[in-house]
């Protein structure tokens, strides 16, 4: 996968809130029919994957704004027969985030906004295969800049450090735009084992941290 450096004017040792506002500009500036074109290429390059494959228990988020639209490979992930598992909080205070199975059209959106299964059923999350997550920034080591409030981290905080492969795969999915030089690991921060953008997937052979 060739990805093409992106610009980082505020150097790196910008705040990760600072990034934060950079990466987000950077996706809100592509356009809507840019966003429809790279969440389709998204999408085949998943499909062309082995990550659908098998009937496989799946996670993937809905989309909200200018993250990469997920209603396709949702639609995907069902005709191969994967169960898909979407977020549910279950905990605002303690920030505590679940899996829940795909119960439409039985969702509710939640504070933030975001559609959510309504049932309160919930998976371990180990007993996914993939995770398909948002972000808002990634490097070529496999870091991810969320938004911020660490839902998934704490989720998946078992994976940190980890010396060998545990489940679920954790993939983002990002435009490329929102691929910068380096992101310096918080010490909750889980890395990574791929990416996949318009223009490809970018797997990592090691952690992050």
């Amino acid at each position: 996968m060739n990805i093409r450096p992106q610009p980082e004017p505020l150097g790196p040792s910008a705040t990760r809130d600072a990034l934060r506002r950079l990466l987000r500009s950077r996706r809100g500036a592509l356009g809507e029919a840019r966003r429809n074109a790279a969440a389709a290429a998204i999408t085949r390059h998943i499909g062309a994957s082995n990550w659908l494959h098998g009937a496989r228990p799946i996670g993937l988020y809905v989309s909200v704004g200018y993250e990469v639209r997920t209603d396709a490979l949702r639609a995907l992930a069902r005709r191969r027969h994967c169960r898909v598992y979407l977020p549910r909080i279950a905990d605002y205070r303690r920030r505590v985030m679940v899996f829940t199975r795909e119960r439409e059209p039985l969702m509710r959106r939640n504070r933030h906004g975001i559609p959510e299964p309504a049932a309160a059923h919930w998976v371990a999350a180990r007993t996914l295969s993939v995770v398909f997550v948002p972000l808002l920034g990634f490097d070529l080591h496999g870091a991810r800049l969320g938004a911020g409030a660490g839902y998934y981290d704490r989720l998946f905080a078992y994976r940190r450090h980890r010396h060998s492969w545990q489940r679920p795969l954790l993939i983002g999915l990002a435009y490329s735009c929102q691929r910068v030089e380096h992101i310096e690991p918080a010490g909750h921060d889980v890395p990574l084992d791929a990416v996949v953008t318009e223009e490809g997937v970018l797997r990592f052979t090691r952690p992050a941290h």
